[in-house]
C-alpha cells in the first residue's frame, strides 16, 4: 500500500511539475502574443488612416501638375474659393443646413425616444421588445427605400403643408437615427433599476414629472449624450436622402462642390471625418468625467 500510495504522489509531482511551463518558454509566449496583437493592430490602423492619408495628400498636391499647394485649405478658412474656381456658398448653405439639422433632428429624437422607452421599461416588457424591432428596423432598410417611401409624403407637405426647406428633412432623419439612439438608451435603462427608483420616488410624495425630470434623466445622461453625439454624426454624414428628396445639406453641397474642385470637397470631407472623432473622443471623455463624479460622490 505505501508503494503504491508512494507511486502515485510520485506520478502526480511528475504531471504538476509538467503542467507548470519553464519562465523561458512562458516569456516566449508573451512575445509571440504581443507580436500577434501589434501586427492586427498595425493592419487596422492602416485600413483605417492610409484611406486618410491619401485624401490628405490628393488635398495638397495637384493632380495634374504634381505642384504641393495648401490653397485648398486656405480657400476654406478664408471662406474665398474663387482663386479655385469654386463658389463656396453652396458649401456653407449645406454645412448650415446638416448643423441645423443635427440639433432639430437630436431634439425631436429625445422628445421622442426617451419618454416611450422610460414607460414601456417601467410598464411592460413584452411592448418593449416590439418598440426594439421597430426602432431597429431602419438598420435591414436600404435608404433610397426608405426615400421611395418618403417621397410621396415629402411632395404632400411640400405642397399642401409646409414648404421646400430643408430643415423638414429632421424627420426622415429621426427614422434614420432611430437604430443607434435605441441601442444607447436601452443600455442606460438597463444599467440601473428603473422600477425601483420611480417607486421609491412615487412613495416619497414625487409627482410624474418630478420622478422623471429629477430621478431618471440624471441617471440617464451618459446614454443621452451617447444617443445625441451618434445622432449628430449620422446626420452630417446623410447623402442619399437628401440627394434623392432634391434637398440641400453638407454632404449634397460636397457632391456638387466637388464637380468644380474635387481637392475642396476632399479636404472638407476630412474637416468633417475629423470633427465625427472629435464628438467621439468628447463623448469619452464626458463619460469618464461624469463617472468619476459620481464614484467621488
Amino acid at each position: 500500500m505505501n508503494e503504491t500510495s508512494t507511486t502515485s504522489e510520485t506520478t502526480a509531482v511528475a504531471a504538476a511539475a509538467s503542467a507548470v511551463k519553464p519562465p523561458q518558454l512562458r516569456a516566449a509566449r508573451v512575445r509571440k502574443q504581443s507580436i500577434i496583437k501589434f501586427v492586427i493592430l498595425f493592419v487596422t490602423l492602416a485600413f483605417l488612416f492610409v484611406p486618410l492619408l491619401a485624401m490628405l495628400i490628393f488635398t495638397l498636391r495637384h493632380p495634374l501638375s504634381g505642384r504641393w499647394s495648401a490653397a485648398p485649405w486656405i480657400a476654406i478658412f478664408t471662406g474665398n474659393g474663387e482663386s479655385l474656381g469654386a463658389d463656396l456658398t453652396v458649401l456653407w448653405q449645406g454645412l448650415g443646413t446638416s448643423l441645423a439639422l443635427s440639433v432639430v433632428t437630436v431634439v425631436l429624437m429625445l422628445l421622442l425616444m426617451v419618454p416611450t422607452m422610460v414607460i414601456v421599461h417601467i410598464r411592460s416588457k413584452a411592448l418593449e421588445r416590439a418598440i426594439e424591432w421597430v426602432a431597429t428596423l431602419p438598420l435591414t432598410i436600404p435608404a433610397i427605400v426608405l426615400v421611395v417611401g418618403l417621397g410621396p409624403i415629402y411632395r404632400w407637405l411640400s405642397a399642401d403643408v409646409l414648404n421646400t426647406n430643408p430643415i423638414w428633412l429632421c424627420f426622415a432623419y429621426v427614422i434614420l437615427v432611430m437604430p443607434f439612439a435605441f441601442r444607447a438608451i436601452a443600455v442606460g435603462l438597463n444599467s440601473i433599476d428603473v422600477k425601483t427608483l420611480v417607486e421609491a420616488s412615487r412613495s416619497l410624495g414625487a409627482s410624474w414629472p418630478k420622478v422623471f425630470f429629477r430621478v431618471i434623466i440624471p441617471n440617464l445622461w451618459q446614454s443621452i449624450l451617447s444617443a445625441s453625439f451618434i445622432s449628430i454624426a449620422v446626420v452630417l454624414g446623410e447623402y442619399t436622402v437628401a440627394s434623392l428628396l432634391g434637398r440641400m445639406n453638407l454632404q449634397v453641397a460636397l457632391y456638387q462642390l466637388g464637380q468644380s474642385n474635387s481637392q475642396i470637397s476632399t479636404a472638407m470631407s476630412l474637416l468633417a471625418l475629423l470633427f465625427g472623432v472629435v464628438l467621439l473622443v468628447a463623448l469619452d471623455l464626458i463619460s469618464d468625467a461624469m463617472r468619476k463624479s459620481k464614484e467621488g460622490k
